[in-house]
């Protein structure tokens, strides 16, 4: 591998030495969603060991569980590499989703007693003024909104496969927040599907959930190239993204 990753050339970590394979794991992954190590990119253990202050053991155990859930790869001559993207899996992933919350409303709107939904109410069914802004606060209650309807149904099995898929697809999902008109449309989209499971309307909240997926799926398409481009440049300059 010639040179440094500039990733590991500093950010050296205070935090407290318990459970290393774990939190080596979510630093890591953060540092994945947050595009600072980009498709493409290599890496050896042992830099990542100097970064977290740590033995190369937990650090392949990290590594190993990224590996698995599709993150990086590794090649035993070359190192380990932030796995490139593959828009073919991504959306067939988002296909599965589909397919998973369309079963989940149906089983909403045909429960009785109904499901319980003043939560999902009290963050989106909510004024304008009262919504936020910031994009990855936006994220993670999207996140959680198609989670908790899942969960909803009472079917175990079916949440954790969408869990799954949700974890898979985390990091694309998360650019589908860079950009305020997508914000504003996820709280008109998730008000419009929440009123209508709550109206027992299943055929129009399928309607409204699967267009609201595929939208997503056709924004992260078209934004992530250059959103990867723009954190390279980012990466090789010095000089801070664009919020444009």
């Amino acid at each position: 591998m010639d040179g440094t990753h500039p990733l590991f050339k500093s950010k050296q970590t205070g935090e407290r030495r318990q459970n290393l394979p774990e939190r080596i794991y979510r630093q890591l992954k953060q540092r994945l969603f947050d595009f600072e190590l980009l498709p493409g990119d290599r890496f050896t253990e042992s830099e990542v060991a100097e970064l977290v202050n740590a033995s190369r053991t937990p650090v392949r155990e990290a590594l190993n569980r990224l590996q698995r859930e599709g993150f990086v790869e590794v090649s035993f001559r070359s190192g380990w590499q932030v796995k490139p993207f593959d828009f073919q899996q991504y959306e067939q992933l988002y296909d599965v989703r589909i397919a998973l919350e369309l079963e989940a409303i149906k089983c909403l709107c045909a429960m009785h007693p109904a499901a319980d939904l003043e939560p999902l109410k009290r963050i989106w069914l909510i004024t304008p003024q009262a919504r936020l802004s910031h994009g990855a606060s936006v994220c993670a209650l999207d996140e959680r909104f198609h989670e908790q309807l899942v969960e909803a149904t009472g079917n175990q099995e079916l949440a954790r496969i969408h869990h799954d898929i949700t974890e898979r697809l985390r990091l694309v999902r998360r650019i589908d927040f860079t950009q305020r008109a997508r914000i504003t449309a996820t709280y008109e989209q998730h008000g419009e599907i929440l009123r209508s499971i709550i109206e027992r309307q299943a055929d129009r909240a399928q309607q409204l959930m699967k267009a609201h997926i595929e939208e997503s799926k056709a924004e992260v398409r078209k934004i992530t190239l250059h959103m990867i481009f723009q954190a390279r440049e980012h990466l090789n300059t010095g000089q801070p993204l664009s919020s444009g």
